[in-house]
């Protein structure tokens, strides 16, 4: 099974072989052995390619999770209150992860000195199992998954600019007169040019022309803060120039509502000490921080 992990995922069985570390004709063999055994041709192969059939693809789901199902009993047989110890692959939003979860990530590398951390901080959702991650931070509303969630916080979507820009342009009043101010639009995440507010009388979207559109929120917020106009960010993205000073918040009324923090993660009932011990830290960590719980302490 992991045999066929491995060249599913590279693509190839010379690939495959470098990656589990075992000759080519071992990898040929034992997918050939395989497909013998279960009647199904598990790859089209071309002179160039392997491609998983359809049948594989089925197969394929089933046998990652029995794998990391396997990975979970032995991490339970070698003792549940184990110091947590091995690799722990986690993502996050790149804002978020560098902000939040990098920290927190190096607390528990000093804690733990026999883990280790592999990070993908990416802003765009990643599916833990088919990438091989242990742990991920969601911001926004969980689709129905066999994720296991703990919620750890709320952001929401603000409207901001500089003290200059307000200072030269002027207040908008509603989302309407967003469309005689300059907008910065980002790119990174799901943010389109459709920007969605709350009325009294229900959601509206407003479509957005932004004069700047930039791919990374670190760059809408540089802009932001040079004065150049009005950038919409989620709020742990700000939270230090608000502070600061910086940046002001804008059209707080008609802010759309929260978006939940959740630490999701793929291990069942009886997680790995690595893994629990990681979401035990983090969890505190977030529920602490005043830009995720403006109650928390």
């Amino acid at each position: 099974m992991q045999i066929f992990v491995a060249v599913a995922e590279e693509q190839g069985f010379a690939a495959a072989a470098r990656r589990m570390q075992l000759s080519p004709p071992v990898i040929t063999r034992a997918i050939a052995g395989l497909e013998e055994h279960l009647g199904v041709k598990l790859f089209g192969r071309t002179t160039r390619t392997v491609r998983v059939t359809e049948a594989g693809e089925r197969y394929l789901e089933d046998v990652r999770r029995i794998l990391a199902d396997i990975q979970t009993a032995e991490d339970t047989a070698s003792g549940v209150n184990a110091r947590p110890s091995g690799s722990l692959a986690v993502t996050a939003p790149v804002l978020f992860g560098r902000k939040y979860v990098l920290p927190g990530i190096i607390e528990y590398l000093d804690m733990y000195p026999e883990t280790r951390v592999d990070t993908l901080f990416l802003d765009r959702s990643v599916d833990l199992l088919e990438e091989g991650l242990d742990v991920g931070i969601r911001i926004g509303e969980l689709p129905d998954s066999s994720m296991r969630a703990l919620k750890v916080g709320a952001v929401r979507h603000r409207l901001v600019a500089s003290p200059a820009y307000i200072q030269r342009h002027g207040v908008p009043e509603t989302p309407d007169d967003l469309n005689i101010h300059t907008m910065i639009g980002s790119s990174a995440g799901n943010f389109g040019a459709g920007w969605k507010f709350r009325y009294p009388d229900g959601e509206r979207s407003i479509r957005i022309e932004p004069r700047l559109t930039v791919i990374t929120n670190d760059a809408a917020i540089s802009a932001a803060v040079e004065g150049f106009g009005i950038a919409r960010l989620l709020s742990y993205q700000i939270a230090d120039e608000i502070d600061s000073g910086k940046l002001v918040t804008l059209l707080e009324y008609f802010e759309a509502p929260q978006q939940p923090v959740h630490i999701v993660h793929r291990s069942g009932p009886r997680s790995p000490a690595k893994v629990r011990a990681f979401i035990d830290l983090m969890s505190e960590r977030l529920r602490a921080d005043k830009a995720l719980n403006p109650g928390g302490s």
